[in-house]
């Protein structure tokens, strides 16, 4: 018997006899008859226990507490009660945990920083039930996008010696005695396991596009370091990372791939999680769902950080007070990220943006100012999305390596793929924390990753 399937269509079982094994989520209990709220972890549904005083053990029944693991068997039949359908008349059952009085997860409410010390016991909530219910179904969404459509999973190495983003934000990896470095105020690099400097990855986007110039499609989903001592809602020293590579794909074609594949996850999550969705519809933003649906339903506006700028500006001049000044050639603020999908009302991709302000990689533009860059933003979470075309030209890339004094010995191998069959690719990134946060309306990133690792906390 399929127990996933037992509680998400309860009817169908009606006088019919089960066994199920779970844990106690609220324990009522009266004079002549009690309520159990069971779970067993297979589906967000609960399950109604009921049992009166015609059973033998009814008076150790009574002593169970919320928390205890336990079997059941009994009769599923209609509820007399409102909130269920149907619900478990109890035959017999089986104390296989015992909790005691002084177990955390009450069934009370409990505010989420409370959650965050307890987080090795959180995913009994229904919040945490549901978000990371939510998480596994994303992640199986994002693989079958890319499976149906012949990508390669690609997996990329966790230790790297080279920095992608160039921000030198990583976590360094080392072999040797730590009191002894601190001594000598360097790593002697001759001792080194890889006898040279390594790093936890902050992506695995360069080595990626080996593999892109080999297999045309790839896309890598694991984890990434950033050593940032940012406190944010928004940022952790630990996250996944979603990154596919495409060669023969230019800019245009590459925000084609990022549209539908947001599209398509959105409505697999929709699909495949709608208790889930609608317990955080109710609880934590209501209008969430249509908020979803309206996403996949929007043509994605596209427009060049120029014309941002330029609109943003327009507004400063009707009276909008900004609390970061908007200038060309420069970022652009969270309020302003939020401004422009007001302004369209629904998601924008921002192409085209400075060169100065984006990564080595990208591929420059005839003027010379800009790079083939683009950034999709959401209403309510903003960026979500970063891309661009890559730079395949070998001089080009040399020098934009020169200019920001790159060690060239560190990138030897990745110039090299611009002289060996070089194309015209493209990929991009989603940030998996960022993205759950806009399907679940979490406000923070530290609630939708199992143990966040941000500064000051590595508790589990």
């Amino acid at each position: 018997m399929d127990l996933r399937e037992l509680l998400k269509e309860i009817e169908k079982y009606e006088g019919k006899e089960v066994k199920l094994q779970g844990w106690i989520r609220n324990h009522r209990k009266q004079k002549e008859f009690g309520f159990i709220d069971f779970s067993d972890g297979t589906c967000f549904n609960h399950l109604q226990i009921v049992y009166d005083d015609k059973l033998s053990s009814f008076e150790e029944i009574q002593k169970y507490k919320n928390g205890s693991s336990i079997t059941v068997i009994g009769t599923i039949v209609k509820s007399e009660g409102s909130g269920q359908s149907h619900e478990l008349k109890l035959k017999e059952i089986i104390l296989e945990g015992d909790c005691p009085d002084d177990y955390p997860m009450q069934p009370k409410q409990h505010s989420r920083e409370f959650l965050r010390e307890q987080a090795y016991l959180r995913p009994r909530t229904n919040l945490f039930q549901a978000v990371f219910r939510i998480r596994s179904v994303t992640a199986m969404a994002i693989h079958t996008y890319f499976q149906d459509r012949d990508y390669i999973y690609f997996h990329s190495p966790i230790l790297t010696g080279s920095d992608c983003e160039g921000a030198g934000e990583m976590f360094r990896v080392t072999n040797q005695d730590l009191d002894e470095i601190a001594k000598m105020r360097e790593n002697d690099q001759e001792k080194e396991l890889f006898g040279r400097t390594v790093s936890l990855t902050v992506s695995g986007q360069l080595e990626g596009e080996t593999f892109a110039q080999a297999f045309k499609k790839i896309y890598t989903f694991g984890p990434t370091f950033r050593a940032e001592n940012s406190n944010t809602k928004f940022h952790a020293n630990e996250f996944w990372m979603i990154e596919p590579e495409i060669a023969f794909c230019d800019l245009e074609q590459v925000m084609d791939i990022e549209e539908d594949c947001l599209k398509y996850i959105i409505n697999y999550v929709l699909e495949h999680c709608k208790p889930e969705m609608e317990f955080l519809d109710k609880y934590v933003e209501k209008g969430l769902i249509e908020k979803l649906k309206k996403a996949v339903n929007s043509k994605y506006v596209r427009i060049t950080h120029e014309e941002v700028i330029k609109i943003l500006k327009e507004a400063e001049e009707k009276g909008i007070k900004w609390e970061f000044k908007p200038e060309y050639g420069e970022d652009i603020a969270k309020e302003h990220e939020k401004y422009i999908t007001e302004y369209f009302n629904g998601p924008v991709f921002i192409k085209d943006w400075p060169k100065d302000i984006k990564s080595f990689y990208m591929k420059q533009n005839e003027d010379g100012k800009t790079v083939a860059a683009v950034d999709l933003e959401l209403p309510g979470i903003g960026e979500l999305i970063g891309g661009s075309q890559r730079e395949d030209d070998y001089d080009k890339l040399v020098n934009r390596t020169k200019e920001l004094n790159m060690d060239m010995k560190d990138y030897w191998w990745y110039l090299n793929l611009r002289k060996y069959g070089s194309t015209v690719h493209s990929g991009f990134g989603i940030g998996f924390e960022r993205l759950l946060l806009y399907l679940t309306s979490v406000d923070n990133i530290r609630d939708v990753i199992p143990y966040p690792r941000t500064p000051g906390n590595c508790e589990f």
